[in-house]
């Protein structure tokens, strides 16, 4: 583990306020742990502003997989990307509607614009891509 720093922090008492009620609401067992929680998704979201940063992540989509062709499309471009695409858990929601969760990892920019092509394809219903890191950086 690595040596950890003690510093004081100046805000507004409502803002404190706020900050003690979502760490009650979370779970979190001191303020020290929220705001390094805080700090790490604002440096996940800093990662993924960076085009060339390998990061890691999920792509969501739901669909009705009777829509002709759609299936095949779908994965057409997901073996276009199978580099970038580490796993794909295919749920059956009801007769018609499936939902895909892809994880992935490579390039932030790539996995941006693979994640549009795939909720951009005519008959996707909804979509949403997930941002995370691939934590080498976060300790």
């Amino acid at each position: 583990m690595s040596e950890l720093i003690r510093f004081g922090i100046s805000m507004d008492r409502k803002l404190l306020e706020r900050l003690d009620k979502e760490i009650v609401m979370h779970g979190y067992p001191n303020r020290s742990e929220a705001i390094r929680d805080l700090i790490r998704n604002q440096l996940v979201e800093l990662d993924w502003s960076h085009e060339e940063e390998e990061v890691a992540g999920t792509i969501t989509i739901i669909y009705n997989h009777h829509i002709r062709g759609l299936s095949d499309l779908l994965l057409e471009l997901q073996h276009q990307h199978h580099a970038m695409i580490i796993s794909v858990m295919h749920v059956h929601l009801e007769h018609d509607n499936c939902l895909e969760v892809m994880v992935i990892r490579g390039k932030a920019a790539e996995a941006r614009e693979l994640a549009g092509r795939l909720i951009g394809v005519k008959g996707v219903k909804h979509g949403k891509l997930t941002i995370t890191s691939t934590g080498t950086k976060l300790d």
